[in-house]
Parts: C-alpha cells; structure tokens; sequence
C-alpha cells in the first residue's frame, strides 16, 4: 500500500522503503503481554492486554520506549498471527486490549479484529498525532481511547518532538474520539468505552501544561477525562532535560486543572519516574 495514515503522509510504498515511522508494511511487534501501569479502569487487577508496537509516527527525543519506537526490531507478525495471540491474551483474563502505538499499522489492526474480534475493549493508545480520517476509520473497531496531547506549543512539539504541527494534528484527531465515545464503566470501575486524554508534564515546562488545559477546555469542555503524569523520566538522547519533575510543577499544573474545573483527573506518584516502569522488550512474544 502507498502509506499515508498519519500526518506525516510519507506516500511511501512500505513493501519496498520505509517512511518517517521506519516500519515495513508487516507488523513489527515488540511485546504481547499483560501490563499492570495504566490508569486503574484500565489496568485494573488482572493487567491490560498489550501488544507493543515497533515504530514511531513521531521522533520525541525523551522517549522511554526509544529502544523499540526509533529503530523497529521486534517480530513480525501477520495479521493470523496476531489474532491468535489476541485470543490467548483474552484467556489470561485481562480486561482488555490494549495496541500501543498503533498508528501505522491501524489498517492492520482492522484486518487483525476482522479475523477475531475479542469479547473485551479494544483501546488504541496513541500519541496523538493522528489524522481524522483513521480515526474515523477505527470508529467501529474500538471501544477505548487513549491519546497523549503533548504540547499546546508548536514549538516545543518541535523542539522535542520534530512535530511542528503536533497540536493542530492532536486535538482534531481527539475532538474526533471525544465524539465516538462516552465513557461508561462496568460495577468493578473498568473502563467499557470512552476517552482518556494524557498529559505529561514536562520539567520546566509547566507553562505550557497549563496551555495544554486551555486548549482542552476550550475545544472539549471540562467534562472529559484527564490523566495529569508526573513520569518523565531523563533520557540520554534529550540532555535538555536533564532531571525528573519537581512536586511544585506537578502541583501547579493539577491545581490549575481543578482551577479550571476538570473534575475527573487521574493524578500519579511521583515515584513513577522510574526506569523500572520502562516494559522488558526481551520477553517472550
């Protein structure tokens, strides 16, 4: 196929060269497992089922999965195959699955669910940088999203990031999943559909955090689900931030989200940045 499923429209045949995202018209695929390090309606007690894509749409120079997003390594996989995988997930009882950084291969992941479609939510977790259009496209395939909006300041989306236009890309492509899905749990407090958008505060970049929650306000309301992180961790390849958050910013940016009247707001430990949290690419697929 010729490629143009992110913003990047590459309009590269991926059997024969690579695009921005470095990944081949198979699926490069990391990592199936449980993972127990999402917000708590999505990992719960039994672990998101998730499947770890190889590849990036974008070049975040603080990535914490840098070993798989920047230089694709993993197994491939036909869409059969992971079908099978997504079967034997959905018998170790997680509550869900999970595809991360789906992007581009969200054409295969439809093939894959038209094979199998499993009897628990399918969450597409995202950076954000999206088109509308594959969004759209997912409509009916996916139960739960979770998308980062990184930065409200181009910027910084490119300073970081290499996006310069991250920002209009990300609340288009999130206003779209705002609009598919309403959030409704089940009696245990999990998460069947809806919409949780992610932020991570980045050191000395408190301001435009704050920005962050303007733009959400004022393009999606105050009703919608925030998750406020407090993770980052230093990465070699970004020496311009060199330290993990401080507790003031952190405290700044979730006072300012409560100022604005976001009410339902996941809030994490500082104590999660941590290079432990950071998922073993050697395990077993």
């Amino acid at each position: 196929m010729i490629c143009n499923l992110c913003p990047n429209r590459c309009n590269v045949n991926r059997l024969v060269s690579l695009g921005i995202c470095l990944s081949p018209e198979d699926m490069i695929i990391n990592r199936i497992a449980p993972h127990f390090f999402e917000e708590p309606p999505i990992s719960g007690t039994k672990g998101s089922g998730t499947v770890f894509f190889g590849g990036c749409t974008m070049k975040c120079s603080f990535c914490q999965n840098y070993e798989i997003s920047k230089k694709p390594s993993g197994k491939e996989f036909s869409p059969k195959e992971l079908a099978g995988k997504l079967q034997e997930l959905e018998g170790l009882g997680v509550h869900n699955i999970n595809f991360v950084t789906p992007t581009h291969y969200s054409h295969k992941i439809r093939e894959t669910l038209d094979m199998y479609m499993p009897n628990i939510p399918i969450v597409y977790n995202t950076s954000g940088y999206e088109l509308a259009e594959v969004i759209r496209n997912m409509e009916k395939y996916v139960d739960i999203y979770l998308p980062d909006l990184k930065y409200a300041s181009s910027d910084l989306a490119k300073k970081y990031s290499g996006r310069y236009d991250y920002p209009e890309f990300a609340i288009t492509a999130i206003a779209e999943m705002v609009k598919q899905k309403k959030n409704t749990y089940d009696l245990n407090g999990l998460m069947k559909t809806g919409v949780i958008i992610r932020h991570m505060i980045l050191p000395g970049n408190s301001g435009d955090s704050i920005n962050v929650l303007k733009v959400i306000k004022e393009n999606l309301g105050t009703e919608v689900t925030l998750s406020l992180m407090s993770q980052f961790t230093p990465m070699p390849s970004c020496p311009e931030l060199p330290s993990t958050l401080k507790p003031l910013e952190y405290k700044l940016v979730i006072n300012k989200a409560r100022d604005m009247g976001f009410e339902d707001v996941f809030i994490q430990e500082m104590s999660s940045a941590q290079k432990s949290y950071i998922p073993n690419w050697k395990e077993e697929l």
